[in-house]
């Protein structure tokens, strides 16, 4: 039983905010049901009460399966009772190679933990696997055993510790603890600091990006407990700026006043750099450009995913503003200091075609720029895309109102400003019936607001009282959910029947990872005609650069760019659910579009996606779902709700 996964099953309890069954979490978990009852006895044992004689509430069963209890975030920070678990071992061991100058002895490792020397050499395997650094390297002699590297790259795999313990639970002081030791700073001088960093970086100028706080506080943290241990940065060789030579004297007096660490010049440079790169931009009263060779890069690709997409995107300042975040992410990715985005999931999942687009800028990027631009970086991409496009997403998602409410005195017009105010962002009143019988089948908008009877005209008639109650409030944004979400998923119908082939159909898909799963249903549309074995080569690379799997239930594979000679998905089946980059999905579409079909693309994609985010629809599909024309009845029996 790992932490890791007790860890994931709080978290998708806690995402779900719902009962959800013991079979689907053993199907998110890839383990059995008996597992997931024993993984809920260790988390609810983690907030034991009274004492230790009662188990806590972090997680409440019912006969409707689990749910985050009220205790859910004080299991996530509270470190298991048994310190032997393997990832608490991992993270001891790093940090006893870090701060043992003559290493550390497997055998004297192996007593102090309590366990055997096997167990310790096994983890060792895993400490080798999770360096991941080329500059860091495990050495050994008998039976003790050395890591040698700068410290820059040590600091980098504190680095990774740290986000560990922070991607199992929001980020606090008890994580950065777990991951750094006891000796880390404590939580009362740290929030003393972080009140008065953020308060001196208003004083000079500078906004917060709030979404990069937490990364560079737990930096600070790193570089201030390995300071204390005598392991300082080397010095800085020249100036970075003015406005690094800036944030880096003022980090240094905040460290030294709430700390007692004084800062080198190596350090002060290092963490004003992170700053800079991640959490702060100037004020209004200036007006910071990039490089002009990074501008004409981002120029350029956003020119492309523009007519790639059919998406309104070439503006100056959305350019100018990316160009600056792209140089910041040069910076970055030189150093190896990835910014992390707590979104990133969220986007992936939520708005799947915007996170698209900033893949295709990113792999863009890649080719031209020569950095790595891994998942949390490209989720800030999609950031600048999204605050771009929602403008325009919004008014389109605009429905139309037709209001019916008797002419006395000046009821109706009271009504209609209720409604405009109360309603405003999702409707637009472009009629106002006041008689008690107006030509009902002569209204063509997509809502019908009414205060009298009406004929039955489907759902897109609400009935109202004539002073606009919160309850109408809800019935009418109830109704225009469905019609927008009706139309959304009419034109996914239609595309589907076009488009999805029993030649392209495989029930039950290959578990042999999903490399494999990508050749088997590209060879299905290279069989077709559709596709060539360059398109399946670069569906993989795709693939690597940031996982499709856009819901716990669905991957869509695709390559960059509508190269194929007509649009064909080859659609594959898995029950149980096969592991897909850290989700696993029960559906895998391989998506092949022509240039010809480029409009269609982005309904496919999104609406696809939509669909398969509703976990009762999944589990209907897959279930009845094992024979081509079954799989396509029950994917529009869902579509048509």
């Amino acid at each position: 039983m790992t932490r890791a996964r007790q860890d994931r099953l709080l978290a998708l309890l806690t995402q779900d905010g719902d009962w959800v069954t013991a079979a689907r979490l053993a199907d998110a978990l890839g383990v059995t049901p008996r597992s997931v009852r024993s993984y809920v006895t260790a988390l609810n044992s983690r907030v034991a009460r009274s004492g230790q004689e009662q188990p806590g509430a972090a997680v409440e069963s019912g006969p409707q399966g689990y749910r985050a209890g009220p205790d859910a975030a004080q299991a996530l920070q509270t470190t298991a009772g048994d310190a032997a678990t393997p990832r608490d071992r991992l993270h001891e061991l790093v940090r006893d190679l870090l701060e043992a100058d003559d290493g550390i002895d497997v055998h004297e490792t192996a007593d102090r933990l309590h366990v055997s020397g096997a167990t310790v050499e096994a983890d060792l395997a895993r400490v080798r696997a999770v360096l991941g650094d080329p500059a860091l390297v495990l050495a050994r002699t008998g039976s003790r055993v050395r890591l040698h590297g700068p410290e820059s790259a040590q600091r980098r795999l504190l680095s990774r510790l740290v986000h560990e313990e922070m991607d199992a639970g929001p980020f606090d002081i008890a994580a950065l603890r777990r991951a750094l030791g006891d000796d880390a700073p404590g939580a009362r001088p740290f929030g003393a600091f972080e009140t008065a960093l953020r308060a001196e970086l208003g004083e000079h100028g500078y906004y917060i990006n709030e979404l990069g706080i937490a990364d560079v506080l737990a930096h600070i943290a790193i570089a201030v407990d390995r300071v204390r241990q005598g392991r300082a940065l080397d010095g800085a060789f020249s100036s970075a700026g003015s406005a690094a030579d800036e944030i880096g004297d003022l980090l240094a007096t905040l460290v030294e006043r709430h700390f007692g660490v004084h800062l080198g010049a190596g350090d002060r440079q290092h963490l004003a750099m992170l700053l800079l790169t991640r959490v702060v931009t100037p004020g209004p009263s200036t007006k910071p450009t990039a490089a002009p060779e990074v501008e004409a890069v981002v120029r350029d690709l956003v020119t492309a995913v523009a007519e790639q997409f059919l998406v309104d995107l070439v503006h100056e300042d959305f350019i100018r503003r990316l160009a600056l975040h792209v140089q910041n992410l040069q910076l970055r990715a030189h150093e190896q200091a990835w910014s992390r985005n707590p979104l990133a999931r969220s986007l992936k999942s939520t708005y799947p075609m915007i996170f698209d687009i900033a893949v295709s800028i990113a792999s863009g990027l890649q080719d031209r720029l020569d950095i790595t631009v891994p998942d949390d970086e490209i989720a800030y991409i999609a950031i600048h895309v999204g605050g771009r496009l929602e403008r325009s997403r919004r008014a389109a998602q605009l429905l139309s109102a037709t209001i019916v409410c008797p002419g006395y005195y000046e009821m109706h017009e009271l009504l209609r400003s209720s409604v405009d105010r109360s309603l405003g962002q999702s409707i637009e009143v472009v009629d106002l019936q006041t008689r008690l019988d107006p030509a009902w089948d002569e209204i063509q908008t997509d809502l019908i607001l009414t205060t009298v009877d009406a004929p039955p005209l489907g759902e897109r008639v609400v009935r109202i009282q004539p002073f606009l109650t919160d309850a109408d409030v809800d019935r009418v944004q109830a109704a225009a959910s469905r019609i927008r979400r009706s139309r959304r998923l009419a034109g996914l119908r239609g595309e589907l029947e076009r488009y999805v082939d029993a030649a392209a159909f495989v029930s039950p898909l290959p578990r042999d990872g999903e490399e494999q799963i990508i050749r088997t249903l590209g060879g299905l549309l290279v069989a077709q005609g559709v596709i060539d074995d360059d398109y399946v080569q670069r569906t993989i690379e795709r693939e690597r650069l940031s996982s499709t799997a856009f819901t716990d239930a669905l991957a869509v594979p695709h390559a960059i760019g509508m190269t194929a000679t007509r649009t064909m998905i080859a659609v594959g089946i898995a029950d149980p659910a096969v592991a897909w980059g850290d989700a696993r999905v029960h559906v895998v579409a391989l998506v092949a579009f022509s240039e010809t079909d480029r409009e269609a693309f982005q309904t496919v994609f999104e609406q696809l996606v939509e669909v398969f985010s509703e976990h009762e629809s999944v589990q209907r599909i897959v279930r009845r779902g094992g024979e081509f024309s079954s799989f396509l009845d029950e994917l529009v029996a869902v579509i048509d709700g």
